[in-house]
């Protein structure tokens, strides 16, 4: 799983495996990106800054620092 966000757009993207996308779905601020045999692949989550100011608290301590740090990118890899 691979979380990345860009600061300059305020989009939380979250890979959740490298299979080929077929189609997205939204609802609100998520977009959730689907395999042709509809399955989970990539979770954008819009207006980002604003949804990790209510739900701080789910993510580990390591993942809050590198989204909020200074650069306008960051990229966090969990196995």
């Amino acid at each position: 799983m691979k979380f990345k966000y860009s600061k300059k757009d305020d989009v939380l993207m979250i890979e959740l495996n490298r299979k080929p996308i077929d189609y997205a779905e939204q609802s609100g601020d998520l977009i959730v990106h689907f395999s042709p045999k509809r399955e989970a692949v990539l979770i954008e989550i819009l207006d980002a800054s604003e949804f990790l100011k209510q739900s701080t608290q789910a993510l580990p301590i390591k993942v809050r620092e590198d989204i909020f740090s200074n650069s306008s990118v960051v990229a966090h890899r969990v196995r």
